[in-house]
């Protein structure tokens, strides 16, 4: 209920003193820890990663599956970890009975199921790809269990889709029984087990194809789930045993995007925004949870060989902050030089990424939206290569942008290529040029191309369905 009530430092407590009377109290030890990191608190962070780590091997109940993407970058653990979970809370539930075989329709019919069809970061990605899906073979339905929000987002949502069906009210079962009374053919949950996610629908089985998308950078690690939408950079074959799901590849990327994102006009400046105007200016918009000590000090190596630098961070909790700065001290860096960015619309957010002259990535959680706002706005971003899905979105929107120069192997390199950006203007100038050039033109930014893309693996999803074969890898 803290948590609910945004008071971190009350829900802590209330976590260490649960720590200390039920230590193996279900899904406790990961949600302490990832509660940490949005506080910023590393006191025994290895330790208590270590230990995450051993639990889950051990087949403990010791984390939701959100939690151990930011804490643990291997794929297999992260698997174990969502396989626990759906074993415990959301299995598959055979009180329906089996789809039967739908008639062909002259158009197949989609469901998207999402809490966040409001101004939430899935619909700032997806808002133009459901306008553009081809509804002479396609029928649109969207499955809406968030809340109904009065914005303008919501409002161009609605007249997105064929049908907007408002179900927070249902239960999952009564949600499953109705997609199987509209003959839903092919259910994609956008959510996974992020927040306001809803797992039980699917575990009800709400149409005879299911797809894990977009909104959960993982395996579900549910048996109910057929496909999964990823691409080569996402999962690399020696991974692919770590997914539960039916891998499709799309030729790009996975991620969609919105062109008709609006940035800002107005002209901002340093000043405004606490930054100094003649030095050079790191920034990274992901949220506090992705920001570890091991990257921390990352970034202070950088900050201390690039002279009078400063990173611009998001602002997050006051504990958060004064945690940060506390670190930055002790790693030998004012702690002025860390900048706090106040919180503006979307639009000004777009548009004040000018001021920045590089955008520092996070590992083992990349940016997602956050990374492709910052491209769409002109700012290069320098990414960690990782091993999970998670950790490799960054990459995975650097190459379909044409800009994988920027993709780091180690954190080595990625130190030496943001002190190397930062100390020759020339490069980087050419850099900017390039992904200006490129951002009208390459497959990142062109919704009409994945838009095309993703229609042809639903078709191909409903042929093998049609056809009586079972789910299968499927590449564009």
């Amino acid at each position: 209920s803290l948590l609910e009530l945004e008071q971190l430092e009350e829900a802590l407590a209330s976590y260490d003193r649960a720590l200390v009377c039920r230590p193996d109290y279900e899904f406790l030890q990961g949600n302490r820890l990832h509660l940490k990191m949005r506080l910023s608190e590393w006191n025994a962070f290895e330790q208590d990663v270590d230990h995450l780590a051993l639990s889950i091997s051990n087949e403990k109940k010791a984390a939701d599956p959100f939690c151990v993407l930011s804490l643990i970058e291997s794929p297999v653990l992260q698997r174990k970890t969502a396989e626990i979970y759906c074993r415990a809370r959301y299995s598959f539930n055979p009180i329906l009975q089996p789809i039967s075989a739908y008639e062909t329709r002259e158009r197949i019919r989609i469901g998207y199921f999402s809490a966040d069809f409001h101004s939430h970061a899935t619909a700032y990605l997806m808002a133009e790809l459901f306008e553009l899906h081809d509804r002479n073979r396609f029928e649109i339905y969207a499955f809406s269990f968030g809340p109904d929000a009065n914005c303008a987002m919501r409002h161009r949502l609605k007249g997105s889709f064929d049908h907007f069906l408002e179900v927070r009210a249902l239960s999952d079962q009564q949600i499953a029984e109705r997609a199987r009374d509209l003959g839903i053919q092919i259910a994609v949950d956008l959510k996974g087990f992020t927040e306001g996610a809803r797992p039980g629908i699917f575990a009800h089985r709400a149409a005879p194809v299911q797809v894990n998308y977009l909104g959960y950078p993982g395996t579900m690690g549910a048996d109910y789930m057929d496909y999964i939408i990823a691409d080569d950079t996402l999962i690399p074959p020696q991974n692919r045993e770590a997914y539960s799901e039916n891998i499709v590849y799309l030729p790009d990327t996975y991620q969609p995007n919105d062109r008709n994102r609006t940035i800002s006009n107005r002209i901002f400046n340093r000043f405004e925004e606490n930054l100094p105007d003649d030095k050079f200016v790191f920034c990274c918009f992901n949220n506090n949870y992705k920001i570890n000590p091991r990257l921390f000090e990352s970034w202070m190596k950088i900050l201390s060989t690039v002279p009078g630098s400063v990173l611009w961070l998001l602002s997050g909790t006051p504990t958060a902050k004064l945690n940060l700065r506390k670190r930055a001290s002790q790693l030998g860096i004012d702690p002025d030089r860390l900048v706090f960015a106040r919180q503006v619309s979307l639009a000004e957010h777009l548009g004040r990424h000018r001021l920045a002259d590089l955008f520092l990535d996070t590992l083992p959680y990349n940016a997602h939206t956050a990374a492709s706002d910052a491209l769409w706005s002109g700012l290069p971003v320098l990414t960690r290569i990782g091993s999970s899905f998670a950790g490799r979105v960054a990459a995975s929107l650097l190459r379909a942008i044409g800009l994988s120069e920027l993709i780091a192997e180690s954190d080595a390199e990625y130190e030496a290529m943001a002190i190397e950006l930062a100390t020759d203007s020339v490069k980087l100038g050419r850099l900017k040029q390039s992904l200006e050039a490129r951002r009208a033109t390459a497959p990142l930014f062109d919704t009409p191309r994945i838009t095309r893309h993703l229609e042809a693996v639903y078709q191909e999803m409903i042929s093998r369905h049609e056809a009586g074969m079972p789910p299968a890898m499927i590449r564009l």
